[in-house]
């Protein structure tokens, strides 16, 4: 029996968003065939590519935000589209190397400043590895019994400081949260655990954290007037969900899941000038409901994100971390994927 059942997809996403200077992410990464384990949307599956083989992805986080200031004169962060493009090549059957390209679009109410531009590039390593009376590698062919065994990832990466971290916006200023880069590389590191415990259902874990450099911005551009460094908070996600198989037409190739998703976030506090400001980071909580349709080699996610729980720093009165994460109204999730 092949290892996936036909062919094996890896679904990738791209998140974004602390508060007040939101424009990081994280890859997550999934995995499913006609049969097997079940890959959510948002939570990162422990799957890697099968070796020699390639993927091309492209995925939209679309986060609408609440408003909370009426006055047309102090314009509020009305959405950001953060659009991701990637490629991934399975060196091993353990091994798999994903380069993503964001593309990000921050869009305020009228009267406001606006930002697009091609972000940071961000290069991502996973290695595989399962749980079968020992701790394996992951190897090149696994029987429909051997998927259902505990599957693990561990992953490393960062990113590349190409955008531009002085990206001047309309008034001639620059804001550190519409930047296109961060100026310094990130690194990220994670892991994800993935069992299938029935036919149909299957539970996935994963947790991973995101830390940033401390940038000098330009002297003459910078805003707010008076701050000249950053160092954006250490982002730590812990995430689970389960996608459960609704649907499966093996002559047409065909299968639909349905995936249900807690995701938790805690924001560090962004250090501006040496000093914690008192006006970001907090913890949230996100459900997410969505669902992942599979033809032959090509996939779809979709999904809706809203916060369930928040405790933001210093969110008092509500319009200080207007345009934060935990302060959306809801988030879109879509992605395409295709294996060659």
């Amino acid at each position: 029996m092949k290892a996936l059942y036909f062919t094996l997809l890896a679904l990738t996403t791209f998140l974004a968003a602390p508060p007040v200077f939101a424009h990081h992410g994280v890859a997550s990464l999934g995995a499913a065939g006609l049969e097997g384990p079940g890959a959510p949307v948002e939570t990162s599956s422990s799957a890697t590519l099968p070796e020699g083989k390639w993927l091309g992805l492209v995925k939209l986080d679309y986060a609408k935000f609440k408003t909370f200031d009426s006055n047309p004169a102090s314009p509020e962060v009305d959405y950001n589209a953060y659009w991701m493009a990637g490629v991934g090549y399975g060196f091993k059957p353990w091994l798999s190397v994903y380069v993503f390209q964001p593309y990000n679009v921050k869009v305020d109410e009228a009267g406001g400043l606006n930002s697009r531009g091609a972000t940071d590039l961000s290069l991502t390593a996973v290695i595989g590895f399962k749980y079968d009376e020992r701790f394996l590698l992951v190897p090149a062919n696994e029987s429909l019994d051997d998927l259902a065994d505990w599957h693990f990832t561990v992953n490393l990466g960062l990113s590349l400081p190409t955008g531009n971290a002085n990206h001047k916006l309309a008034d001639g200023n620059i804001d550190p949260g519409k930047s296109l880069g961060f100026g310094k590389s990130s690194f990220n590191y994670g892991m994800t655990a993935t069992k299938q415990f029935s036919e149909n259902n299957t539970a996935v874990f994963e947790v991973n954290q995101i830390r940033f450099q401390k940038y000098s911005y330009d002297p003459d551009l910078t805003y707010p007037p008076g701050v000249r460094t950053v160092k954006f908070g250490t982002e730590t996600r812990v995430n689970a969900a389960l996608s459960h198989r609704l649907l499966t037409i093996p002559e047409s190739k065909f299968r639909l899941d349905g995936n249900v998703e807690l995701n938790y976030l805690k924001l560090g506090r962004d250090v501006e000038d040496g000093i914690p400001n008192d006006a970001s980071g907090g913890e949230m909580l996100y459900g997410v409901l969505g669902m992942r349709l599979y033809q032959d080699n090509m996939s779809v996610g979709l999904a809706l994100k809203k916060p369930i729980w928040t405790q933001l720093n210093n969110a008092t009165p509500p319009v200080v971390l207007q345009g934060a994460e935990g302060k959306e109204s809801y988030r879109f999730v879509a992605t395409f994927s295709a294996m060659f």
